[in-house]
């Protein structure tokens, strides 16, 4: 290997080994301090629709996903990940995700398959005023007694 070949594998080792470095995965206490009373917005992976969600300290998520007007969506931190839930207990639907941050990107990953579910930012306050919209439901934080989510439960 020439002096050069050497000196460009060091260099993109280097940088590779950097831009590693700068991402961080968030714990759940992370987590809710950078959400809670924030709005995260972004783009799903695949379908690029967009989200956008203001989440309230009482855990409450008002926006939309995929454009489509949240009447019911709830959120909650796990040890090292981010819940969200829809509708009522018997019908629960429940989504988990681990975040990443990379300066202020911010990566979406299922729990528990790892798949990159969407990329985001996440803006300060209620920029667009989620929480002044229809916001009326209460979430009542059994995120575990969702139909196929008892195991959360036991974390």
């Amino acid at each position: 290997m020439s002096r050069l070949a050497g000196m460009v594998v060091l260099v993109l080792g280097l940088h590779a080994a950097v831009q590693a470095a700068a991402v961080e995965r968030l714990s759940g206490d992370q987590i809710k301090q950078l959400f809670e009373g924030n709005t995260v917005s972004g783009r799903y992976s695949g379908s690029n629709l967009p989200f956008s969600e203001y989440h309230h300290p009482d855990g409450r998520a008002s926006g939309h996903n995929r454009d489509v007007a949240n009447t019911d969506a709830c959120w909650t931190t796990t040890a090292d990940a981010v819940c969200y839930y829809y509708g009522p207990q018997e019908k629960r639907r429940t989504y988990c995700f681990t975040i990443e941050t990379s300066g202020d990107l911010i990566v979406i990953r299922s729990r528990p398959s790892g798949r990159i579910n969407g990329l985001a930012r996440v803006e300060k306050g209620d920029p667009y005023e989620y929480a002044t919209k229809k916001s009326d439901w209460v979430c009542d934080g059994l995120i575990s007694q969702a139909p196929g989510r008892s195991r959360l439960a036991r974390r």
